[in-house]
């Protein structure tokens, strides 16, 4: 099987469902997927994904990975106890063919119980392609790839330049993905003098020693939409529900659930001293920059005690030229996925799988790319619009 441990998925899906548990144990919600390469025929794969998913909704927490996320000072005993009863259920996710070629997939239920599917599900859907389209993989080339981004990253003025891997959703496979893992631990280094700083994989995280990396994602604060007191004081409820659960902990804010005028707006000099920094995913990365740093000097902050985190479709190339913009005027970090994961040479997939509806409510994010925006109901989209003071996209 693919997904042989619910520990393979990004740390952040941890960290928001124990939050669902201590706020929001009723909420229901609907999660679709998306294709974004045109053509991609997934429908023939249908029945191999179901099987995969299968799979995964067999496997439950065992006593050593319960440990290991007990030894994190920001997970609670009680949500231990929850997840060492947890497992996925299948009656919540369905995978249907379409006439098209492509496929269908839909999640629905307890928001609490179907959280955990969407990143090992893109996992599924990554591998199973790739060894359906390229079943003997060049992985010289992959290799070569990685030497070449790590010999990048090792130039001069570069040291205190340090990555992160973001890459399980949209990885080639998981054995390519722990090699990449263990090469870039091996070649760039770990702990304070390295230049890896570690993977939102807590899988892997626990088996090679890494840090474990994540916060929160878009879902939680379009969730917040529907669950918080009025639609404009949605993200001003999800910051203040997520300081209400981690006291100061796990202080990353993400910027673009309705742009970056609207996050600006909401996030006030409390917000700017409460929260360690801010993480960037959608529109110009330089010009976020820029705007975040002059953000915090309006409000009293000195922006080299805070953090600003770049995650949006880096390359290495990029990432040096953020690096060398932003340099000793923040903290910086750095999130790199499909960059570093799925680059053997073959089209990668732009796949995702996004919340849609919580509590029967249409929700959404307006990203700084409108191609990133993702909701079936454009009469909610107009609305929001509205209500964040957001212009059409041209």
């Amino acid at each position: 099987m693919i997904i042989q441990s619910l520990l393979d998925t990004d740390l952040y899906k941890f960290t928001m469902m124990q939050v669902v548990l201590h706020q929001f144990p009723g909420a229901q919600v609907e999660y679709k997927f998306r294709c974004r390469n045109p053509g991609v025929q997934l429908a023939p794969l249908a029945e191999e994904i179901r099987e995969e998913i299968r799979g995964l909704c067999q496997l439950g927490f065992t006593e050593p990975e319960l440990d290991y996320l007990r030894s994190m000072r920001f997970i609670k005993s009680d949500f231990i106890d929850f997840l060492g009863l947890f497992r996925l259920n299948e009656k919540y996710i369905t995978v249907t063919p379409l006439d098209s070629g492509e496929i269908d997939i839909a999640i629905r239920g307890p928001w609490l119980h179907t959280i955990l599917f969407e990143i090992p599900v893109l996992a599924i859907v990554n591998e199973v392609y790739f060894r359906n389209s390229h079943p003997a993989p060049e992985l010289a080339e992959g290799r070569a790839r990685l030497k070449n981004k790590i010999a990048q990253l090792q130039g001069e003025g570069l040291r205190d330049l340090k990555i992160a891997d973001y890459g399980t959703r949209r990885r080639f496979s998981r054995e390519w993905h722990r090699e990449v893992l263990g090469e870039l631990g091996q070649r760039l280094g770990t702990g304070p003098g390295g230049q890896f700083a570690g993977t939102s994989n807590v899988l892997y995280a626990m088996e090679l020693g890494y840090t474990p990396l994540g916060t929160m994602a878009h879902e939680y604060l379009q969730a917040c939409q529907a669950l918080g007191p009025r639609l404009r004081d949605s993200q001003v409820f999800g910051f203040e529900s997520w300081a209400k659960e981690y006291r100061g902990d796990l202080g990353i804010a993400l910027s673009d659930v309705y742009g970056m005028n609207a996050f600006l707006r909401d996030f006030d000099m409390f917000f700017c001293k409460l929260f360690d920094g801010a993480r960037h995913d959608s529109g110009d990365p330089f010009s976020w920059g820029e705007r975040m740093i002059a953000h915090y000097a309006s409000n009293r902050v000195d922006p080299r005690t805070k953090t600003l985190i770049f995650s949006d479709g880096l390359t290495i190339p990029r990432t040096i030229e953020l690096y060398r913009q932003f340099r000793g005027r923040c903290q910086l970090a750095f999130g790199i996925g499909t960059n570093l994961t799925n680059d053997l040479g073959y089209e990668p997939l732009q796949i995702v799988i996004k919340m849609v509806r919580c509590n029967g409510q249409p929700v959404a994010k307006l990203s700084d790319t409108p191609s990133k925006n993702m909701c079936d109901d454009e009469r909610y989209l107009a609305y929001l619009r509205q209500v964040f003071e957001i212009p059409q996209p041209a």
